[in-house]
This record gives structure tokens, sequence and C-alpha cells, in this order.
């Protein structure tokens, strides 16, 4: 039975609903966070849990060995922050992943969740939708390979007392008190919101398989207390049937919302070649709880709401609060991190 939980990244975009999502369902949490991102805040944060200022990379056992369960949301979150220092990308999210997932086992927790990525797929050549296991990986980012590296290693651990899930997000989307502008559909809304337009940076054709921030909540309770062993190990694309976009049919579901929003092609990515479309019927054939209910229609009500809630502004878009990779470089430029993302001094 699980009880107790850790969640690392609790101060990340997921992380502070998912916290808020599970004290709500009973369970007692706490949560470990490096902070670099902490008061990127954008809405009304409910904190009443334990929470740890803490890098993974320097995680030990005696930090785990409390635990029922461990969610792994933790470590450099797009392709644009991975491609900032890719070492630091692979210590982070491949090396310290797979530490964390040894001790957790070594340590006795029951349930480790492992947030992935469906970026491993990379450039498909197919026109069907991949799935988790017949389909070809082909990560072409120190994002999606270093999380492609660790997922492997991470799927070899599951046993009898140890049962592993892996959770492989579509891009999310919606509204969160820490929330991201620099995701597709985010960044349509608030551009659209903010200043009338909205940008398309490729030339709209790529295919991008998209999931509510709120539905990620659902597909980690649906595998949080799952421990039979025929599941043991297995690996989900997270998203709902029928979710994949093009990248012009999001920017055209936001236009619905603001009729008069110009889109425009700024051609910044020229024709970017990271596209696929992903099979969602394994997570729904297994978990019958799992059914999310979070369309594009729904987030753009919801997003909309949000950015009248907290007087979103282009201030809050362009600078460092919503934009992850921003950020990290404002806290790099003016000394509060070294080269290795390490702190030298916290911000106050």
């Amino acid at each position: 039975m699980i009880k107790k939980i850790l969640v690392t990244g609790d101060k990340g975009y997921i992380g502070t609903l998912l916290t808020d999502y599970l004290i709500k369902l009973n369970y007692e949490i706490e949560g470990i966070d490096i902070g670099y991102f902490e008061n990127c805040i954008s809405g009304e944060i409910r904190e009443n849990y334990k929470s740890i200022k803490k890098d993974i990379r320097n995680l030990e056992l005696n930090d785990l060995t409390s635990y029922d369960a461990v969610i792994h949301l933790a470590g450099m979150s797009n392709d644009p922050l991975g491609e900032l220092e890719k070492d630091i990308t692979y210590s982070v999210n491949r090396d310290a992943t797979i530490k964390l997932a040894d001790l957790c086992k070594k340590g006795g927790v029951k349930k480790f969740i492992y947030y992935s990525t469906q970026s491993i797929y990379g450039i498909s050549k197919v026109s069907e939708e991949l799935d988790e296991y017949d389909s070809t990986k082909d990560p072409i980012t120190a994002y999606a390979i270093s999380k492609w590296d660790a997922e492997q290693h991470i799927t070899s651990l599951g046993d009898d007392k140890f049962h592993v899930s892996v959770l492989r997000p579509a891009t999310v989307f919606g509204s969160s008190p820490r929330l991201r502008s620099d995701i597709v559909f985010n960044n349509f809304m608030a551009n659209a919101f903010t200043t009338g337009s909205i940008e398309i940076k490729s030339d709209g054709s790529p295919i991008r398989p998209i999931v509510h921030v709120n539905d990620m909540c659902l597909a980690t309770k649906a595998v949080l207390t799952d421990f039979s062993m025929e599941r043991n190990n297995h690996c989900y694309n997270v998203g709902k049937r029928g979710g994949n976009y093009t990248v012009k049919e999001i920017a055209d579901s936001v236009q619905k919302k603001y009729p008069t929003a110009n889109i425009f092609y700024s051609g910044e990515h020229g024709k970017d070649s990271r596209t696929y479309k992903v099979s969602f019927e394994k997570i729904h054939n297994d978990y019958n709880i799992y059914k999310p209910i979070c369309d594009l229609d729904y987030g753009a009500i919801e997003m909309h709401n949000f950015f009248k809630e907290t007087n979103f502004t282009k201030d809050d878009l362009f600078g460092i609060k919503t934009n992850r990779l921003n950020k990290l470089k404002y806290l790099m430029e003016n000394g509060y991190l070294d080269k290795k993302l390490e702190w030298l001094k916290h911000e106050a």
C-alpha cells in the first residue's frame, strides 16, 4: 500500500499541479527540487507539504529510504534546455536519473514512476501512429537521447519488490501556477492573448501529439497503485485518443478562441524535421480508470481564464517567468549558477 510519495521536480510546471492533486487524494507528499524555477509563479500556489531544495545529482541512499513511491519529474525539461549544455543534460537526465532509480530500488521504494518523453521517437519515417514497443526510437537531441538512455536502464530494474512504470507524455499544455509559455499550445495562447498574433516558427506541417497537464495527473494516478507483474517495466504514451495535431491545427484551435489573432509564419525553425504521431491505445487499454477529458477547446477556455485572472502580460510571456531557457540563462549570467548549473548563490 502506498502512503508516502516523493515527487522530484515538485517546483516545476507539472510538479506544482501533481503534488496538489496527490495531496487531495490523501497521500503524504514530499518534494525535492533544485529550485531553478521556484520563483516562476504566475498563479496561486498551495504548497502545504515538505519540500527540500537539493540537486538530484547529489541524492544519496538516506534521502530515499522513507518513501513507498517516487515519481521522478526533475530534469532538463525540453529540447532547448537540453541543447544549452549537453554534458549537463546527460549528467542530469541520464546519469542522475539512473542513479536515482538504482538507489530507490536499493532503499526499499516499492513503486517508481519515471516521466520520459515522446521526443524519443524523433523523426518518424512512417505515416502510422507509433506505439511503445514496435516502433523505431530515433532520438535526435541531447534531451531525447538522455531520456531514452535512462528509460532503457530503468525498465530493466522492475521485479517482485520494485514496480516500474514509465510515462511518455505528449507535449503538455494547460495552465499551472508555474506556467510554461515555451511549449507550443501555451505559447500560441499567450501570444494571442498578449499580442494579438500567433507566430508559427516552422512551416506548420510538423505533427505534435499533445496532452493536458490535468490528464498527466490522471495518468500518474492510474499507474501509481498498479503492482501487477504483467505490467511491470511497461512504458506508456500518454495523451488523449485523437491527440495528434499539426502545428497549424494547434494554431487554428487558438485562433478559434481569438478570431482576430493573426497567424504568421516567421520561418525561424525552417522546416522542422521533428514530426511524429503516436498511439495512445496502450494506456487506455491497460487502465480503464484513465479517461482524459481535456481537449484543445477546453485548454483554450481554461488558459484564457487563467490569463485574465493573473493579469498575464507580454513581460510574463517574453521574460523569465514562463520561459525556462530565459530563466536559466538569467541565473547563469547574473552569477547565481556556475557552468555546471550548480548554485553559487540563491535568489532572494
